[in-house]
């Protein structure tokens, strides 16, 4: 008896639009990459290190001192996550809350806090 052929489900569309949440949680996991130590914050030395890795052309110093807003020598969650709401806000063009697949196709997808 022939093998009865398996029903295959098509791959998931990809999404059309994506919301603050899942822009930030995408955002930060690329970023806290940087994060060699592992504890839940971003160093100066960290972030340049990752920058190198990184080969930006961007100035590591001036980056990180754009993202450490409370000036304590670390960039943490928090920062991160005003930082991505920011970014955001400027990329949705039409202010729906979500950005869509058009409103993404300026957006590097890895993380460029610098810009």
């Amino acid at each position: 008896q022939a093998p009865t052929p398996q029903a295959t489900t098509p791959p998931a569309p990809a999404k059309a639009s994506i919301t603050l949440a899942e822009f930030q949680a995408r955002r930060e996991k690329a970023v806290m990459k940087a994060d060699s130590d592992g504890d839940g914050k971003i160093s100066q030395a960290e972030w340049s290190a990752f920058q190198a890795k990184r080969n930006t052309k961007t100035d590591p110093a001036k980056s990180f001192a754009r993202l450490d807003t409370d000036k304590d020598g670390f960039i943490d969650k928090a920062e991160l996550d005003a930082f991505f709401a920011k970014r955001f806000a400027r990329l949705d063009a039409n202010k729906d809350g979500t950005l869509a697949r058009e409103e993404l196709s300026g957006h590097k997808s890895s993380a460029k806090p610098a810009q």
